[in-house]
């Protein structure tokens, strides 16, 4: 009944050679992959806002100037991430690109900064749209915790289900948006235009700070809010359907092209209209208050608005599960992140992302204001790693115009490297203070994770063979080897002391591995066959449940083959959790099987125990 359930959320599973038919097109792509990025314009112009209101109209004229430096960062931003698309095909962004030029430790804080950034977002967006809905029904507000995690467990199963379903769906909201907000933005210009605009009601601002050149960085940094998301499409390349490079890269384009109109835009009409928000309204209501009046295209620019940051948080579920896998992959996040499930997403690093999106919604209440100081630290951290890592790539290849290039980088650097003080600085006891700590703690458990596997992988190789035993008590024996390792050995030595009949089997996830693994196999045991299962659903239990009773039916001998496993021991108790426990699986398996043939099969653990 579980697995009907499960089929029925998540959908059937889907074989590994379809793939490449799961990867998104640039339509769906732009969709599942730019939310959090088009979103961020909605408090990104609050900030600025409320950053130069304190100083008055004074303060207020220079939001447009503000407006055109950050859309100039933007630009260049996403030149960087353009750059590193095409430079960096595999995926992983700020990460990779630091991992290769800055070293493994800026690389960490990178893949640290990048993670709670997704983290952060999701949970910030989540609670942002419920607080916008509850804006509409005030009933909700006693309930925005259980309004949250139940948007978020719908986000989940939607992840879950893969990647072509969860980009149809998220269009909707996503182009809704764009279709309802650009055309309003354009009747204003028209508006302009036509009528001519208004300067702000002097007589409603009253400043209460003098306008000072910090007041000014600190409207800068934090209005820099409307940055965070550019970097998603360059860690999620491996998503787009072939050639991958190039149509991430268009789509970066389409993305960075759209982000600009709709921040400058918004930004510029407030301007040229005056615009003053009420109390308990936000700037981008007032713009469209301003321009559309209390009429039906008003309430459908704010119910688009909700839906985007509602669904902001999918650029998160994106990006978080494969920069886990990339980080798994090279040892520093636990393997169980690498693995895809049955619909082909990383199903494990999803849900990951959501148990720890739950549990910051809990902790905080599901208050969003809570959770916007921890929120740009990490996002403009790896931005300044990324930029900075770009320019010693350009330096070192020196291709055409590498000065130029490294010169663009270097000021993206620069400038995303003072935000992030000026955000450390101003925000630190407001709750920065989480993040900041955060990142060396996430640094430090990367590179714990990174010695055990190191001192595992040194434990388990085999040099040579074993040397051979004969003697024999039972008749065949199964030995299942994930590959050839210490484990495996050590198997091996113990099945030849009870049986002259010993087969191994390895079932092949990824397709070739079992080639591979047999050729090497042959130079070591060649009196051993080697069976090579393969599996299109991922699954290692069910095919070598079906081997096992498919021999055994075969045999006719009067029992069931003794499988030995290869089991190894991790020094600490916490380390279990870094391994994929596939023997305890099997072991399960086999021990709560019903009685088949009037048997009872044999199962032998041989451990190998490793050091600390």
């Amino acid at each position: 009944m579980f697995d009907q359930l499960y089929h029925i959320l998540i959908g059937p599973p889907i074989e590994t050679k379809q793939a490449r038919q799961e990867r998104l097109n640039k339509f769906r792509a732009l969709a599942a992959f730019s939310p959090d990025a088009l979103s961020s314009i909605a408090y990104a112009n609050q900030e600025i806002y409320l950053g130069l209101a304190v100083a008055g109209v004074a303060g207020l004229q220079l939001a447009l100037p503000i407006g055109i430096a950050i859309t100039g960062l933007l630009v260049i931003v996403a030149l960087s991430y353009y750059q590193t698309i095409h430079g960096y095909p595999s995926g992983g962004g700020a990460y990779t690109v630091a991992k290769e030029n800055l070293g493994e430790k800026a690389a960490l804080v990178a893949a640290a900064a990048l993670l709670l950034d997704y983290l952060l977002t999701a949970a910030v967006s989540l609670t942002a749209g419920v607080a916008a809905l509850a804006s509409a029904f005030p009933i909700l507000w006693q309930y925005r915790v259980i309004v949250a995690l139940f948007l978020l467990f719908l986000l989940t199963i939607l992840n879950l289900r893969g990647l072509r379903d969860t980009g149809t769906i998220l269009a909707i909201p996503v182009y809704l948006f764009l279709l309802t907000y650009i055309p309003m933005l354009l009747y204003g210009v028209v508006q302009f235009i036509l009528y001519g605009g208004q300067p702000f009601p002097s007589n409603t601002l009253t400043a209460v700070q003098p306008l000072t050149p910090f007041l000014v960085i600190h409207a800068f940094s934090t209005g820099c809010t409307a940055l965070t998301g550019i970097e998603a499409i360059s860690n999620g390349v491996p998503a787009f359907r072939p050639p991958e490079s190039q149509n991430a890269g268009k789509t970066l384009v389409v993305m960075a092209i759209i982000m600009s109109t709709l921040f400058i835009g918004s930004v510029g009409l407030t301007q040229l209209f005056g615009v003053v928000p009420y109390s308990d309204e936000t700037i981008l209501s007032a713009l469209a208050h301003r321009l559309l009046g209390n009429s039906v295209g008003y309430f459908i620019i704010q119910v688009s608005t909700l839906l985007i940051l509602a669904v902001a948080a999918n650029t998160s579920f994106a990006d978080f599960p494969r920069l886990s896998a990339i980080l798994a992959r090279d040892g520093y996040m636990p393997r169980q992140l690498i693995y895809l499930g049955d619909r082909l997403v990383y199903s494990n690093g999803i849900i990951l992302l959501a148990l720890a999106t739950g549990g910051l919604i809990i902790l905080f209440n599901g208050d969003t204001h809570a959770l916007i100081p921890l929120f740009a630290v990490g996002a403009f951290l790896a931005f300044t790693l990324s930029q900075s890592g770009m320019v010693f790539h350009w330096k070192r290849l020196r291709g055409d115009g590498w000065a130029a290039k490294s010169f663009f980088n270097g000021l993206g650097a620069f400038a995303t490297g003072i935000t992030v003080l000026v955000i450390g600085i101003s925000k630190f006891l407001e709750g920065a203070w989480l993040t900041i700590l955060a990142v060396p703690i996430l640094v430090y458990g990367f590179r714990k994770i990174h010695s055990h596997y190191r001192a595992v992988q040194e434990q388990i190789t085999v040099q040579e063979a074993a040397p051979r035993v004969m003697t024999t008590s039972l008749r065949r024996v199964v030995i299942p080897v994930a590959g050839i390792n210490r484990g495996s050995e050590a198997a091996i030595a113990f099945a030849r002391t009870i049986s002259q009949d010993i087969t191994a089997v390895y079932v092949e996830i990824e397709p070739g591995s079992g080639e591979a693994l047999r050729q090497k196999w042959q130079t070591l045991w060649q009196d051993i066959p080697l069976v090579v299962l393969p599996s299109p659903y991922r699954s290692i239990i069910k095919p070598l449940i079906e081997y096992l009773d498919e021999t055994d039916s075969q045999h006719q001998d009067g029992s069931l083959a003794g499988v030995v496993l290869p089991e190894f021991i991790p020094a600490h108790w916490w380390e279990n959790l870094l391994h994929n426990q596939t023997s305890w699986l099997i072991k399960t398996t086999l021990l709560y099987r019903r009685r088949r043939m009037g048997f009872q099969r044999v199962i032998i653990d041989v451990p190998y125990h490793l050091r600390s």
